[in-house]
């Protein structure tokens, strides 16, 4: 049977992977690919656009309905201007925590899929693997393989998603929506401002509108929803612009992130801030024609509600053992994804997401040990 021993060297080829959403993914996925063919699945993979990035989703046992499907995204964050006690791409072990890129969100989750795929192949029951891309940057990659998934895998009892949760049932998630905003200005000399247009002061204009927009959605505040925070937030989180400080700038971007949990209506809230930026436009574009502000939504995943996942719920509490209720999460994941396509979906995963992100990144033996526990369990369960 599979263990945690086994699990740790698969932790680690994983974290060897610089599978930064910026980067291709196909070296890592290839890898995945062939452990999973050794143990008997049969994969597909579902490219993006222009064929640097793959997702890839598998299946293990008969095909027949009532398995699970495992899912975990093969993607990362950055590592730039983080201050790290050890290389970020080497899995270093100290004080009972392995410290790397990615060892909690979340190839720590797929290196125990991978170390229990041969378990899994010995059961009357099918379990999936499904790995996506550009899940860091707005769940970009996972869509078009859950519609692949969904048209040709038999129905599954539940969609487990390993996203980071101290393996405790998530049965809720916000939404997320991700818009950069460009805007294009006239440069002239800074002593005479009426010559031109200063595509920084019109970004600053538009970023005080979310900003007070953000300030009213925390005052207005939500019903206790189980979310913390409970409210939408809205967050500003890159922002360029300019040249020198005696020219006006031609060219100024940000990008912006509306978190909203289930029941908020995100065109509704971001409504103010579009009227504003078309006026500011229209007004820019009767001065000078070749200027205006571009609006580009990148990214929008829908929220995980708990409607329709009791199944996933009521199996990933059997196996944990867990009695609490059911938690949510403010963070955005793949699971509104998956529910959105008709699969009963529930988020459990080992590691803290407040370990996520950070410089030192790290996830505790205890949790890959709790999470081996759980595979244990739902190979036996698949097996009854």
């Amino acid at each position: 049977m599979s263990d945690l021993p086994t699990t740790l060297p698969v932790l680690q080829k994983l974290i060897e992977f610089d599978t930064t959403s910026r980067n291709s993914n196909l070296e890592c996925i290839q890898w995945i690919e062939a452990r999973l063919s050794e143990a008997g699945a049969l994969s597909t993979r579902v490219p993006s656009a222009d064929g640097t990035k793959t997702n890839l989703f598998a299946t293990i046992g008969p095909t027949v309905p009532g398995g699970v499907i495992l899912s975990g995204h093969s993607d990362v964050v950055p590592v730039d201007d983080q201050a790290w006690s050890s290389d970020p791409w080497v899995m270093t072990e100290r004080d009972g925590k392995l410290f790397g890129r990615g060892t909690c969100d979340m190839k720590g989750f797929l290196a125990l899929v991978l170390a229990f795929a041969p378990l899994f192949s010995r059961g009357p029951k099918p379990v999936h693997f499904a790995v996506s891309y550009d899940e860091e940057v707005g769940c970009q990659g996972a869509p078009a393989m859950i519609e692949r998934m969904a048209a040709e895998i038999p129905a599954p009892r539940a969609a487990i998603i390993g996203e980071p949760s101290l393996m405790r049932v998530i049965d809720g998630h916000k939404g997320i929506t991700v818009h950069e905003v460009r805007v294009r200005g006239q440069e002239a000399h800074s002593s005479l401002p009426h010559l031109g247009l200063s595509a920084n002061l019109v970004a600053v204009e538009l970023m005080a509108k979310l900003s007070r927009i953000a300030r009213e959605l925390e005052e207005i505040g939500t019903p206790d929803n189980g979310f913390e925070p409970a409210h939408t937030t809205l967050t500003i989180g890159t922002m360029q612009g300019g040249t020198a400080a005696n020219i006006l700038a031609g060219h100024a971007g940000f990008a912006f992130d509306l978190r909203c949990p289930p029941g908020s209506d995100a065109e509704a809230i971001l409504a103010p801030f579009f009227l504003l930026a078309e006026r500011l436009d229209a007004e820019i574009r009767a001065r000078f024609p070749d200027c205006g502000i571009e609006v580009i939504r990148r990214s929008s995943a829908p929220p995980l509600t708990p409607h329709g996942n009791e199944a996933a719920v009521e199996l990933v509490r059997k196996l944990t053992g867990e009695n609490a209720p059911a938690c949510k999460v403010s963070f955005a994941a793949e699971a509104g994804q998956f529910r959105e396509a008709g699969f009963p979906t529930v988020i459990c995963g080992p590691g803290s997401i407040e370990q996520a992100h950070q410089p030192d990144e790290w996830i505790a033996l205890e949790q890959l040990e709790k999470g081996a526990l759980f595979m244990e369990r739902l190979a036996q369960e698949l097996a009854a």
